[in-house]
Parts: C-alpha cells; structure tokens; sequence
C-alpha cells in the first residue's frame, strides 16, 4: 500500500515517542481486534508531520465526501513515516521516526479498525507492538506477513502478523546487497505482487531489487537485480498491476519517468523483468508515487515538483498511454491511493491549505475513462485536515 519516503520526514529528534493518553477510551488492550468479519466500510487513514503536531486521521468515503470518523484526527507524540492496512481491513500498522525507551530501533504501532472505521490502539498500553527503522512498510495479500523495508540500506525486516492481536513477531531479516559498489543505496519502497509470489524493493540511485516469496514460510528468495540507467536515476516508488503481470516505478533524474516493466513467471525466470514497449513514460518532474486502479487499465503518478498527477491507460503488451495534461494538484503531493469501490483516486500532500489540499479525493467516473475530475477535499477549517500529509492507507 501506498506509504511516504522517510527522508522529508519532519521529525524532532529526542522527542519522548510515545502515543497520547489524552483520548479518553482510545487504549484498548490487545485482543480487540473483531475478526468474524472484514470492515465493510470504505476509509482512508493518512498520517501527517509538520511543525505543529503528528496525527493519524481518518475519513469515510462516501459519494463525492470525506468525513472523517469518529474519534478522528489522533495526535501522535511521534512522527509518523508509513502506514498500511491489512488484508482484511482490522488493523492498521504505523511505523514511526525516533527511537523509544528501551530500544535502539524506531516503533510501529497497531490500531484496529472498529465500527464506522473508528480507531483503537493495541498493543500492551498502547505501546508499540515492534521496533524497526521502516521507511517503506506493506502487508502480504495473505495478510501473514508485515514487509518493512529499512532505513539502514541493507536489510528487509519482516514480521509474522497475529492477526487476532495485531501483534508481530519478528522473522529473520533478509540482507541484500547492490552488486554495484559505486551506487549510492537510498532505500525508497517496498511493494509484494497481488498473487504473492514476488517481492519488490526500490532503492534510490541503486536500482531495484526483486525476490521471490514463501508466503509459507516469509522466505525470500533473491531473484533478480534491475540497475539504473544511469547513476543520477532515482527510483522512489513502486506498484504490481492488480493480476501480478506489470511493475511500475516512478522514476526521477536522468532517464526518469515512469518506467513499466512486464513480469516473467516462465521456469527459471519467476520475476525476471523486461521493459514494456516506449517506457519510460513521460510524467512530471520528480515522480514519486504510483498506483494502479483495481482493473489494471489505468495508471497515476504524482510529480512531487510538478504538483500534479499524470494519468495513463494500459494498452496491448502493457504499452502505456497519456491520458491528457496532468492535473494539478499544488505543490508536493506525497502519496496516492485508489479507494476500494474504485471510483476514487486519493492524494496528500505536504503544502497544506488552502492550496494544494492536504488531502484531495478524485473522481475517476468522468466522461474520458481514467481521467481526474476533483470531487472533494478534507481542507473542512473544521480542524479535521490532515495538515502537513506524508502518507496514507486505504481499506481494501
């Protein structure tokens, strides 16, 4: 899912990282999270960082509306940096900037999602329920597994998921290595592949790494390493095409684009990757986000310079069209995210309001199948925007 790239983050070193007690009823402990049933409801949670406060918030997405849910926004005493939602739409994982008493690492949180997409803290006390230095997190589609890629620019942390608690129990991490010695490591994403079988990370001027997954065991496999064009490339984020056949990676700098890869699953070749006809694409300047719709047929990269979002059809053999002049969006958009119906396309941003929105929602039932038309914000001045927006999370 869709996460923020820690390196803007705004984070106060040595603050005390701990989550407010000022919600009265918003501790709960572990063993609440309600699994007869996947949330039914259709929200998006988004983290924010700026110089006031950190929050979580949340909104229901209704017909053309936000409204954020009840309890919403949560200040935060750390600053968020990622966030994911699980499978099956009961937890709500949060990884954070600036180590914790009692560990040299950095906290991910737990919430479960409760009635009307409302929050709750597990975890002992409201304490975190792991540590890692995350700067990219997403969640197998088994929902068994939690994928962190790590700040220290050589492991991939990985977590076995309770999904009764929300608690995580930590694997072994995989280690990789660049076999360029030369390319400056900056880890930036982290994203599994729909059917499971695949794992992809995305690590700055060093390229992209991909490993092959025992959804079994957490294994992963290494599989195949894709280099840069060149060495100031900068490969920030990634997305799989919903039936696991296309990679995209939103790539700045030279050679930059949208790059579209086809994937390989032939004997011998599980995630070999082979460039679509024409990619890179044209977006933007500085891409940083990517998403594809649930149908596979359209695809959205925020241009984090630009301020804008460039839209494109998916053609024969994965050949990728513009669908017309990008939409603005204001200055520094972070993160997209489709919601779960797939009507709408979602958008942070850092600029805060009133321009560009903090958090803006997009129709994609317009009369051009794939092009934008802005249906709302969540800039309300009723202090539920989620000023100085770095990531967000949607219900599946």
């Amino acid at each position: 899912m869709k996460r923020w790239v820690g390196r803007i983050a705004v984070a106060m070193i040595g603050l005390a990282v701990s989550l407010s007690t000022g919600c009265k009823g918003f501790f709960v402990y572990p063993g609440s999270v309600n699994n007869s049933s996947t949330t039914s409801g259709d929200y998006v949670y988004v983290v924010s960082a700026n110089t006031v406060a950190y929050t979580l918030a949340g909104f229901s997405v209704g017909t053309g509306s936000l409204t954020a849910v009840s309890g919403s926004p949560i200040s935060l005493n750390f600053a968020p940096n990622a966030v994911a939602v699980n499978p099956a739409n009961t937890i709500v994982y949060i990884a954070g900037d600036g180590p914790v008493s009692g560990s040299s690492a950095n906290p991910i949180y737990a919430f479960a999602i409760e009635s009307g997409g409302a929050l709750s803290a597990l975890g002992n006390n409201g304490s975190p329920v792991e540590y890692a230095n995350v700067v990219s997190m997403t969640i197998s589609p088994d929902g068994q597994w939690l994928l962190a890629l790590d700040g220290n620019g050589s492991t991939v942390d990985e977590f076995q998921i309770d999904s009764s608690t929300g608690g995580l129990t930590p694997y072994p991490v995989t280690v990789y290595n660049t076999s360029v010695s030369s390319l400056t490591v900056l880890p930036t994403s982290i994203a599994v592949a729909p059917n499971g079988q695949l794992v992809f990370i995305s690590l700055g001027t060093a390229g992209d790494l991909v490993y092959t997954f025992n959804t079994t065991t957490g294994g992963l496999t290494s599989s195949q390493q894709l280099l840069p064009p060149t060495t100031t490339t900068s490969d920030n984020a990634l997305a799989v095409s919903p039936d696991s056949s296309y990679l995209y990676i939103a790539r700045s700098g030279t050679d930059g684009g949208l790059a579209a890869y086809s994937i390989g699953y032939g004997a011998g070749a599980v995630g070999a990757l082979t460039p679509v006809s024409g990619s890179p694409f044209t977006t933007g300047n500085q891409p940083f986000s990517v998403v594809v719709n649930s149908a596979g047929t359209d695809v959205y990269v925020a241009n984090q310079l630009s301020g804008t979002i460039s839209a494109y059809s998916v053609g024969a053999n994965g050949v990728l069209t513009s669908l017309g002049p990008a939409t603005v969006n204001g200055s520094s958009v972070t993160a997209l995210a489709i919601d779960s119906t797939g009507d709408y396309l979602l958008a942070v941003a850092r600029g805060g309001t009133p321009n560009p929105p903090d958090l803006a929602m997009y129709s994609l039932d317009t009369g051009i199948a794939g092009e934008l038309t802005l249906s709302t914000t969540a800039d309300t001045g009723a202090g539920t925007e989620p000023a100085g927006a770095v990531g967000l999370a949607m219900t599946h």
